[in-house]
């Protein structure tokens, strides 16, 4: 890696400071700025961290000649717009998850990537998880053979979450299952069929007109014989917090526990062995292989509510950093790109509208798709 300095600007300091000191750990950024609407707020984080450049207002930051890049951790339907500000002024773009919420606004961020020539990453968990980075290395391994099925799901009870939340179709807030059978196959989403299942409490409909408990897709991939199925849900579904995958191969197959903690399996034949995940801190730069492992605060009570209910994101959170920040030094393409984080996305917003039609198939747009 080149001797280059990424500056970096932090929008949103709830979910976002947990990224802070992972880039002032890493050898190649500089945490530049921060950025949060709630003054007294912005001031707490920066003292905390030592940033002396803080901002208030987005498009005040985005006319700072200094900043390199920008990573976007605000509330869901503020991305798409702060992306496209964001790129169009200049600067590469991290973005947490999903990348929007409509696939007009995927397209225009994949056409102002286009255009611009800058970077853009969608900072999605579960691809840098120590679960998938297992499951990978086994398959890249030739140890699961053929792949032939995956299956993903993401349940989680969000009453008490934000108000944007309430209603939220399910498939909306998909990425996190998505994300991981998409990775894996190596092959871009090409069409999708979904079901909506049972409903949510009255009150919680009319604000996005989406009455499902539960939404469950079928993915089909372009150019292979491999289908997946991910299954979401958001209210009123009892289960424990649970983003998973299972993976079926001809030789071996990966499914993931049914409790929080507790082992995953592996079948080999008929012969089933729990297995315990293996960290995966050795893939990063020394300075910040320790965060695979701890929260970025000291004490859980300062964690986010989103850190804290899923495990700690697999030790995601320095591997996102690195896969960013390492791109932009040498000049190459995240994963995922803006191409590939489009066609993840349009999965959960296709995949609500086929649910809400009855199960209609609905093929991803061109602009997902890999030419």
């Amino acid at each position: 890696m080149q001797n280059k300095t990424i500056n970096v600007a932090i929008v949103g300091l709830g979910f976002g400071a947990e990224f802070i000191p992972i880039y002032q750990r890493h050898k190649n950024a500089n945490m530049y700025a921060i950025c949060q609407r709630d003054e007294k707020k912005l001031n707490e984080v920066g003292d905390a961290f030592g940033i002396e450049k803080r901002y208030t207002n987005y498009d005040e930051l985005l006319l700072d000649p200094n900043v390199d890049a920008v990573h976007i951790n605000t509330p869901i339907q503020n991305h798409a717009e702060q992306s496209i500000k964001a790129l169009r002024a200049g600067k590469h773009v991290a973005c947490t998850v999903p990348m929007a919420t409509t696939v007009e606004e995927c397209r225009q961020i994949v056409e102002a990537v286009q255009e611009t020539g800058l970077t853009y990453m969608m900072m999605e968990t579960v691809v840098y998880s120590r679960e998938f980075l297992f499951v990978k290395e086994l398959y890249e391994n030739g140890e699961l053979g053929k792949l032939q099925f995956l299956r993903a799901s993401h349940q989680q009870e969000m009453a008490g979450w934000p108000g944007y939340w309430e209603g939220l179709p399910p498939m909306h807030y998909a990425t996190h299952c998505v994300g991981p059978v998409v990775a894996l196959a190596g092959a871009d989403a090409e069409y999708v069929s979904c079901f909506g299942s049972g409903t949510i409490d009255a009150h919680l409909i009319p604000k996005y007109g989406s009455p499902f408990a539960i939404e469950s897709c079928h993915i089909k991939f372009k150019d292979s014989d491999l289908a997946a199925e991910v299954t979401r849900s958001l209210f009123n579904t009892a289960r424990q917090y649970r983003e998973s995958f299972d993976v079926y191969g001809s030789k071996k197959s990966f499914e993931w526990t049914l409790i929080e903690h507790q082992p995953s399996v592996i079948h080999t034949g008929e012969v089933p062995e729990t297995v315990t995940i293996p960290d995966y801190a050795h893939l990063l730069p020394e300075e910040i292989q320790a965060f695979t492992t701890g929260g970025v605060y000291d004490g859980d009570s300062n964690q986010h509510l989103s850190f804290l209910q899923g495990s700690g994101h697999g030790g995601s959170h320095p591997h996102l950093v690195n896969e960013f920040v390492s791109a932009l030094v040498n000049k190459r393409e995240p994963f995922p790109n803006a191409r590939q984080s489009a066609n993840i996305t349009c999965v959960g917003i296709l995949a609500h509208e086929s649910a809400m039609d009855g199960g209609k198939k609905i093929n991803l747009p061109e602009f997902t798709l890999a030419k």
